[in-house]
């Protein structure tokens, strides 16, 4: 894989990762989503989300599919950083 390409794949994974994460937090401070931000946020990763979300169990008031997400994204990082 070209260097740029590496890095452009790192990058948007690495992007994702920290909206999964801004996603938890949200999720805990406005929980209603009546922030602006907290919307977009909410609107950025539940593409990614949902699909997740509709394979797992469900569990209840407790989400997995933004832990699964992170696992994922994390193993494809280490992955793509050889």
């Amino acid at each position: 894989m070209g260097f740029f390409l590496r890095n452009f794949v790192q990058l948007l994974v690495l992007v994702l990762w920290a909206l999964v994460l801004a996603r938890v937090v949200v999720s805990w401070v406005d929980p209603q989503g009546r922030n602006p931000i907290a919307r977009q946020v909410v609107t950025l990763t539940e593409p990614f989300l949902a699909p997740i979300r509709r394979l797992l169990p469900s569990t209840g008031a407790l989400d997995l599919s933004p832990l699964i997400l992170m696992l994922v994204l994390s193993a494809l990082l280490g992955v793509v950083g050889r």
